[in-house]
């Protein structure tokens, strides 16, 4: 009886003991796969295709991080990034237009790229070109339809973007020769974002409103809207280049104090030659290929 129950013993010990091994391996394993570090981005929805594309790529040559982005706008990425709710905050326009300047403080700029923008038409409407007095006129509200600057007997609807986006306190620098009385709200529509701007405006015959070039690249979005030229320049890289059209500007990547870990690794990334299908891609400028 004794030796039976000695073999009980011995035996639900060598249980306990492969289970503890199998435990023990398990545990290595989930310490393995945490390695990686998780950063989160916010702001700016121009930058957004260009962070997107960028993940993936930076996955593939240093897989294991986890990276999240999401858009929301210029204001909203800075606000964030201030408070620590995100690693990085993605930005069109220099911190201190946002912030305060004690808060702006706080925030260091990593200026990847130069982006360009341009003002976007439906098809329909019949516009290929625009004076910046014409356009001024449409988001102040003063041209009414598309027949008074050449187009067709067609209402316009004007399409702004909210307070807190980037891409629109661009359009007003750039555009609106800096006019803030001319983005008249109280008329057409505000979309929160680059892609809810071109969805509205595809349904939209006589819609007018501007975008980041990055969203014009595709067919789908070619085949009902038009970038119209300013004043005669083309919405191009060489025109942006060559100082001819002023509707661009950098594409910050702002954080709290230097960058650091995953967010220096990532944003050294973004702009390096590593990364150039990316910005060609989508039609965007290498920080050192433009001078201000």
């Amino acid at each position: 009886m004794r030796k039976k129950n000695l073999k009980m013993v011995v035996t639900a010990l060598a249980i306990t003991m492969v289970g503890g091994i199998f435990v023990g391996c398990g545990s290595g394993t989930n310490n393995a796969a945490n390695d990686g570090q998780t950063i989160t981005i916010s702001g700016s929805s121009a930058l957004l295709p260009l962070m997107e594309q960028s993940i993936e790529k930076f996955n593939e040559i240093k897989p294991g991080n986890t990276i999240n982005a999401q858009a929301g706008g210029s204001g909203t990425g800075l606000t964030q990034v201030l408070e620590g709710s995100v690693n990085i905050g993605n930005s069109d326009v220099l911190a201190e237009s946002k912030l305060t300047k004690e808060q702006a403080s706080e925030l260091v700029d990593h200026k990847v790229v130069a982006q360009g923008f341009g003002v976007v038409v439906n098809k329909a409407a019949g516009i290929t070109n625009l004076t910046k007095k014409q356009i001024q006129d449409i988001f102040s509200g003063k041209v009414k339809n598309w027949k008074e600057v050449g187009g067709k007997d067609m209402e316009i609807l004007v399409i702004h973007r909210p307070a807190s986006s980037g891409t629109r306190a661009t359009f007003t620098e750039k555009v609106l020769d800096g006019k803030k009385e001319l983005e008249n709200d109280s008329i057409g529509a505000v979309q929160d974002s680059n892609g809810a701007v071109l969805n509205a405006m595809k349904q939209n015959d006589g819609a007018i409103s501007y975008v980041a070039l990055s969203y014009m690249n595709n067919e789908e979005a070619k085949k009902s809207l038009d970038l119209v030229k300013i004043d005669g320049a083309e919405p191009t890289v060489d025109n942006i280049k060559s100082g001819n059209y002023k509707f661009w500007s950098w594409g910050h990547m702002y954080t709290k104090g230097e960058a650091n870990g995953l967010s220096k690794e990532f944003i050294d990334f973004v702009g390096s030659k590593e990364n150039s299908e990316s910005i060609n891609n989508l039609g965007l400028i290498p920080g050192n290929e433009i001078k201000e």
